[in-house]
């Protein structure tokens, strides 16, 4: 299942994309986050909710709840893009190694388990 995020967790998810791509490592693309999350090397998985069409997407959160990684969805694809440090937008991202978004990906973690 994916879980929407509330307004208020929505920077914090950008923000944990962005600590991970400078102290971690991510992967950026819907075929790269499928790569990944097959592999089971994803630790947190963001999709845009605003992909066109939706099923280029669709597999994500059916493949995250198989694998047991927390799967998220944001409103755009282009602040998705941002977060990742692309200038394209993208319609998802997994976090493989954490860095220093450790603890933000808990707290975001435990917020959807409310």
């Amino acid at each position: 299942m994916v879980f929407e995020v509330p307004k208020e967790l929505i920077d914090k998810v950008y923000e944990a994309i962005e600590v991970a791509k400078a102290t971690g490592k991510i992967r950026k693309g819907t075929n790269e986050t499928t790569k990944v999350i097959e592999k089971g090397t994803a630790k947190f998985v963001v999709i845009a909710k605003d992909v066109n069409p939706p099923e280029i997407t669709m597999h994500i959160p059916l493949l995250s709840e198989e694998k047991g990684v927390p799967c998220v969805q944001v409103p755009s694809k282009e602040e998705l893009g941002a977060a990742a440090g692309v200038d394209v937008p993208t319609g998802s991202v997994a976090i493989v190694q954490e860095g220093e978004a450790k603890q933000l990906i808990k707290e975001i973690s435990d917020r959807m388990k409310e």
